[in-house]
Parts: C-alpha cells; sequence; structure tokens
C-alpha cells in the first residue's frame, strides 16, 4: 500500500491487471478486487466477460485507448481515479494484461499517491508471456535460451528520439518479445536487421493472445513486415523473436482444440451464461456472451411465498426448470431455517441440469425421465411410476412456461396448484459490444438454450451474419425458432447444457 503524507481519502483504488484476453487467466485477487468495486474504469484491452464479476449496482467507465482513438487522455484517466477515489469509492481500475508492464499503471500510481488516497497495485498475466504460450512458443526454453528481453513497440510519441538501443537489442542473447509494434513492423524488424540481427531469426506474431480468436502468424526477421501487409495482419498482437518459436510446431496445444476458429453466441441469461460458455471455450471455440433475457421475481410474491410455506403438505414436488429450484429455495430458506421444514414431499424434475440444482440444497430426487427431458417426458414418468388420481402436486414454474404438466396430470386425476416461482424479461443492461462483435465480425454459431432466449434474440432485430449456423437445446426451443424464421442446423440428442455441447462439438468435426 502507498500513499503520501497527506489524509487519506475513505475510498481506496486497485491497479488491477486484467491478463491477457482468457477469462481464466484473471488473479482470484483481481476477481477479488471486481467484486468488491463501486465503480469499474476498465480499457480497450478488458474481456468485457470479466465485468460480470461485478456486484450488482456497480458504476461502470469505459476509458479504453487504441491506436489513434481515445476515449479520454492518460491526464484524464488519471484525474477521474483520483477523483472517484476521493468521493470515498472503491474503484477498480482494470488495465489489460499487467498494470506496470507498459501499461503505465506506475503514471496512475504515482497521481494517487501525490493526491494522498489510498491504492494497491494488483499484478497481472502479461501478454509477453502468455500470448506465445498460447501459441505453443515458450519464452525461455534450456534448448534454445535462458534469456528473455521485453521491449515495447510503441514509445511515447512526445519524445523527439527513441531510446531503444537497437544495437544492443540485436545483440542481445535469448527470446525477444515486443508489444505494440504491428504498426511499426517495418522500422522495428529493419532496425534489428541493420544492427546485425540474423534476417533469418524465427519470428511469430500473436493476436488477440489467449482470446477464441487468436491469430498467430509465423515467419522471420526478414520476412515479417511484408507478411504483415499481406496478411492485413492488425493490433493488438505480441511479436516474438528468436529461436524459441521453432517449438509451436511441437506444443501448439491451444489452436489444435476441436472448435478453435469457431465464433459462437451464447443467449442465456448473465447469470448462467458462464457454464456454456466455459465448455465451449474449454473446446477453443471464441465465445460472444450475448444474454438476451433476465430472470426476475414473479408478479405475485406474496401467493408464491404461501405456497412454498405450504410445500410439506404435498405428495409431489415438481420442478420444470433450474430458475424455478433457485427461485423456490430462496423463497423456502427466508420462511424456514431447517431443510427438514420440506417434510416428506417427493420431489420430481424434467432433467439432469435441474435434479443438480435440486442436489445442490442436498436434496435427493426421486423422480427423473430417463430420456425425454421435456414436460411430456416428465408426466409419462409420473404416470409410470404411480396412479395420479387425487395426488396432490405442487408444480414450480416460470410465468411463461407450457400449461403441459398442469394439464396432463389433471387429466389424470391429480389436484395440481402452480406456484409461479419467476418471470423471464428482455436482458435490459448494454449489450452493445457484445452486438458489435456479432454484426461487425461475423458468427459461425448461435445457441438457444429455450423459447425465450429465441424470442429475445431475434426481437433485438439483429442482421443475423450470412450462412450463421443455429444450435437448439431441445424441441420446445427448436419450435419457437422455426416460428421466427430461422433453421435449426443442431438439436441436443440429451436435452443439456452438456448434450448441446456434445451437439456442436459433433457438428463442426
Amino acid at each position: 500500500m502507498s500513499k503520501s503524507s497527506a489524509s487519506p481519502s475513505p475510498g481506496i483504488c486497485y491497479l488491477v491487471g486484467a491478463g491477457p484476453g482468457d477469462p481464466g487467466l484473471l488473479t482470484i485477487k483481481g476477481k477479488e478486487c471486481i467484486e468488491a468495486a463501486d465503480v469499474l474504469v476498465y480499457d480497450y484491452l478488458c474481456n468485457p466477460e470479466l465485468l460480470r464479476h461485478a456486484k450488482p449496482g456497480t458504476e461502470r467507465m469505459y476509458v479504453g485507448k487504441k491506436a489513434k482513438e481515445h476515449t479520454l487522455t492518460q491526464d484524464q484517466i488519471n484525474a477521474l481515479i483520483v477523483k472517484l477515489t476521493r468521493e470515498g469509492k472503491v474503484v477498480t481500475r482494470l488495465k489489460g494484461g499487467d498494470p506496470v508492464l507498459f501499461g503505465r499503471g506506475a503514471e496512475e500510481a504515482a497521481e494517487l499517491a501525490e493526491a494522498g488516497v489510498a491504492f494497491e497495485i494488483v499484478p497481472g498475466i502479461t501478454s509477453a508471456i502468455a500470448g506465445p504460450a498460447y501459441a505453443g512458443i515458450p519464452v525461455t526454453h534450456r534448448d534454445h535460451c535462458s534469456q528473455l528481453t521485453i521491449f515495447t513497440g510503441h514509445e511515447d510519441p512526445t519524445k523527439e528520439e527513441t531510446s531503444l538501443d537497437y544495437a544492443k537489442l540485436a545483440k542481445a542473447d535469448g527470446t525477444k518479445v515486443f508489444l505494440m509494434g504491428v504498426e511499426r513492423m517495418e522500422e522495428i524488424t529493419g532496425k534489428f536487421i541493420e544492427n546485425g540481427a540474423d534476417p533469418e531469426t524465427p519470428m511469430a506474431l500473436v493476436r488477440w493472445a489467449t482470446h477464441g480468436r487468436q491469430q498467430t502468424l509465423i515467419g522471420t526477421l526478414g520476412t515479417m513486415a511484408a507478411k504483415v501487409k499481406e496478411a492485413g495482419f492488425k493490433a493488438p498482437a505480441v511479436a516474438v523473436v528468436g529461436n524459441v518459436v521453432n517449438e509451436r510446431k511441437n506444443i501448439n496445444w491451444f489452436e489444435n482444440r476441436p472448435l478453435f476458429g469457431k465464433r459462437i453466441v451464447v443467449t442465456r441469461t448473465r447469470q448462467q451464461v458462464g457454464a456454456l460458455s466455459k465448455k465451449l471455450r474449454l473446446l477453443g471455440a471464441d465465445v460472444i456472451e450475448l444474454p438476451t433475457i433476465r430472470i426476475e421475481e414473479p408478479h405475485n410474491l406474496v401467493l408464491f411465498g404461501e405456497l412454498v410455506q405450504d410445500c410439506h403438505q404435498y405428495e409431489w414436488l415438481i420442478f420444470t426448470s433450474p430458475n424455478a429450484v433457485d427461485a423456490f429455495f430462496k423463497m423456502f430458506y427466508k420462511i424456514y431455517k431447517d431443510a427438514r421444514s420440506i417434510g416428506g414431499v417427493r420431489i420430481a424434475v424434467v432433467g439432469p441440469g435441474t435434479a443438480e440444482k435440486v442436489r445442490e440444497q442436498h436434496l435427493d430426487v426421486d423422480l427423473m425421465p430417463e430420456k425425454n427431458f421435456v414436460a411430456e417426458g416428465l408426466v409419462a414418468a409420473l404416470k409410470e411410476y404411480q396412479n395420479m388420481e387425487n395426488v396432490n402436486v405442487l408444480w414450480v414454474r416460470g410465468e411463461e412456461t407450457r400449461e403441459v404438466i398442469a394439464n396432463e396430470l389433471t387429466g389424470l386425476g391429480a389436484i395440481v396448484d402452480e406456484a409461479i416461482a419467476y418471470r423471464t424479461v428482455p436482458e435490459k443492461d448494454d449489450n452493445l459490444e457484445a452486438i458489435s462483435r456479432v454484426v461487425n465480425e461475423g458468427a459461425d454459431m448461435i445457441t438457444f438454450t429455450s423459447a425465450s432466449t429465441v424470442d429475445c434474440f431475434m426481437n433485438l432485430n439483429i442482421a443475423m451474419p450470412a450462412d450463421i449456423k443455429v444450435a437448439s437445446i431441445g424441441p420446445i426451443t427448436s419450435e419457437a425458432a422455426r416460428k421466427r424464421g430461422l433453421k435449426v442446423d443442431i438439436e441436443a440428442e440429451a436435452n443439456t447444457i452438456p448434450g448441446l455441447v456434445s451437439a456442436i462439438e459433433k457438428y463442426w468435426k
């Protein structure tokens, strides 16, 4: 912790390295700082998905800077974080990679210290190391080198001449890594060669390192500038110069995964999107998270509470979605302090995802369809399990859920009460960044996990990318997609998130 002799404000500013892009490379300390923040001030190179860790109501301020495009100058950013911290707020300043490795975090720390406000520097994983590693290039290797030199390809533009000694850099042993140098590639590689570097030295550029959209360009010190022009290779990218580049052919792990290079849109709720995204990313996909729906409390919360309170009086408790389970037990533990208050009621669920949610409450599931994980399958399973005549059932459901359970069970003679646990409404939070990516970069596939995700996505009126494939979790979702004029290319055999991921992987094989 650093501060001047002036009286500190009650606020604090965390200067956090957000890592190179892969959300999994954020440090635990960095995540804790995001969770604690009243205000998030974040950069262009910060993965927007990291903002999902913020608590509700956290203010978000984008101050991104990329070549020739600045939302705020560095002086304005310095003044902003000082002002916010002086107001007594917890400010988390997210900077791509590491905050002080060519990230100007040291300048921001100096401004905070001079202002007499509390701050901490939270290191992050730099793209100088992670970028090459994700391209299968170790920056050091006992067969090639034991020295690493890191420099910036983008110096202070106000300086009259470079402070880089290319003569020393060209003669230095080992690996050289430089950041922010794509636009000056011809100049930088030319300086190396002029000062005695071998033009045949292997070289690599890694763009959007550690993201699903990562691209790697291989060449030599002498050919790279021409390759950059030919490929139209743009920033942000990290450059690696040295014999370690040759290791890529042996350990190129990241770009060899089954979904690498496939851009997939995920439309689940902001709270649920991570589970599907994580599974797709593990297979190498470039995931665009575009939540289209959100879950809100039912209109009549009192009535829902009364039904939850009486749940022990029923013979069966039926859940047809994970959201229903979450809403039910949130209310249950407001009313009761002991899980045993649920009594001897038996629990039936529509499928594995819902069953998993029940088990998180340390309760077992008495009945689930073997294969057909839809309402019709659950009704058939109940019918086979017992005679439903005069059986008391409490069905916990969403407001928009199809009436199959109530209609079919009532037809079998059961007495069914419906507990409306939640509503599905369109997501109102800012999705402009995700929408921009879909419109400007296109996508290979879009996933839908419910009929409501279909309807709310279509209501956004986004121009669908050409030839985009549609993946559906099951028949009800597929029917909703077709009603909106979409062609369904994939439908999961097992109507679960793992089933959907498996179907997507199989499709692209």
